[in-house]
């Protein structure tokens, strides 16, 4: 079946080839205007201006008028915690009362709060409730994303977190990664005995995760009470040896090293990046590993944002994701996540949409599907409703900008 969309105002993210954005090149976004595009079967298959275009297929191709509007390729969204229990709004009241992240966890509160909650749910229950928040952000815009385990802590919770992932990616059209966080603090069964859950981590769930093919990465959290440096090596290097490559969270909340672990081992990402020193920069920037920004969730924990232009000027090539969980950043909006990249790390509009397109797809290694208007991509592709520029998009940020979104050459 082809589908030509016809009278594009502007078409944006147009590219011949892949290439992994860092530096001046982030901020250069090819677009077509009055543009053309046509699909085959849910592929691009050919665009241009509409000056160009063949009409040899328009009698028996669907014909979509733009009317005007900018069409840009759907976010690739590469971290999210996206499965989970239940809110928690009641820690939020207890933040603005004052209370400290110490506080609300010594109450039972925090991580450990979502992993006694998930843990008393079943499968099918996190599913329903995981599948509707994968429709409420896909109807924002999302057409890729990745989604972390880490709120089971237990191996049948870890395990049926990431079973849940696996059912998510049959039944969706979504392109889904799942990454193995078994990683992401240790059970209070195991405060006192570190080594014990890192065994478990690595001697009984990693060999059903790699026997029921449950994962694509392995993360840790690599932070100042949580896992060392050294503990982090350890338990990437198990994952590797099972094939999960290592995707980290680093430097969230101190100088952790995660960034530097995360280089030296290859990883394919280190995320959060809000407290960065040179040493750190400069590692990221030498390296071929991308840094992901996750800003709502510096907005609501109220900590500095990353320094994106920092890292930017530096050469570092960064993405940015919207960390979606229920304790940190309990939105999964990636376009409030590029008005606030835009607002409040300084990134221009052109930087934050490559970042959160071209570059969130190599964070998820799926810039050969997704990411940009290339044939022989998805057509998974962002309609905005009329607006003036495409710095419009950032400015209001209070607006949904987007008309419809399309999945594989058809409309959610």
């Amino acid at each position: 079946m082809t589908t030509d969309i016809i009278n594009i105002k502007l078409l944006v993210g147009t590219r011949l080839k892949n290439q992994l954005l860092r530096g001046k090149e982030l901020a250069q976004l090819p677009y077509i205007e009055d543009a053309y595009l046509r699909i085959e079967d849910g592929i691009i298959a050919g665009y241009g201006k509409m000056e160009e275009r063949s009409k040899t297929s328009e009698k028996s191709a669907i014909i979509i008028d733009a009317g005007g509007q900018f069409i840009l390729p759907a976010w690739c969204d590469s971290h999210t915690h996206l499965v989970f229990a239940a809110s928690r709004e009641e820690e939020f009241v207890d933040k603005i009362k004052g209370l400290s992240y110490a506080d609300i966890a010594a109450k039972g509160g925090g991580i450990l709060n979502s992993a006694n909650k998930l843990n008393a749910a079943t499968e099918d229950e996190l599913f329903i409730s995981a599948w509707k928040r994968l429709e409420e952000v896909s109807k924002l815009g999302t057409g890729a994303i990745e989604i972390k385990s880490g709120y089971g802590l237990t191996v049948e919770g870890e395990l049926k977190m990431l079973r849940v992932i696996k059912r998510l990616k049959e039944k969706s059209k979504l392109c889904i990664k799942a990454t193995f966080l078994g990683a992401h603090t240790y059970p209070i069964t195991y405060k006192e005995n570190h080594q014990g859950y890192i065994d478990v981590i690595i001697n009984e769930m990693l060999p059903v995760i790699a026997k029921e093919k449950l994962a694509d990465y392995i993360d840790v959290f690599c932070e100042n009470g949580f896992f060392s440096p050294a503990e982090t090596e350890t338990i990437c290097k198990a994952g590797m040896g099972v094939g999960l490559k290592p995707k980290i969270h680093a430097n969230q909340l101190n100088l952790s090293g995660g960034t530097q672990v995360g280089v030296k081992l290859g990883a394919i990402s280190v995320d959060h990046l809000e407290t960065m020193d040179e040493d750190a920069t400069k590692s990221l920037a030498d390296s071929n590993t991308i840094g992901t920004l996750l800003p709502t969730a510096a907005f609501f924990l109220r900590m500095p944002y990353q320094p994106a232009r920092q890292l930017i000027d530096t050469g570092c090539a960064i993405a940015l994701a919207s960390d979606y969980n229920p304790g940190s950043s309990p939105s999964g909006n990636m376009n409030m996540v590029i008005s606030m990249s835009c607002i409040q790390m300084k990134m221009l509009p052109e930087e934050a949409i490559n970042a959160a397109t071209i570059n969130g797809a190599y964070a998820m290694e799926l810039q050969d599907e997704v990411g940009s208007i290339t044939i022989g991509k998805k057509a998974n592709l962002i309609f905005t409703k009329p607006i003036s520029s495409l710095a419009y998009l950032p400015y209001a940020f209070g607006s949904n900008c987007i008309d419809k979104v399309m999945i594989n050459g058809e409309f959610l």
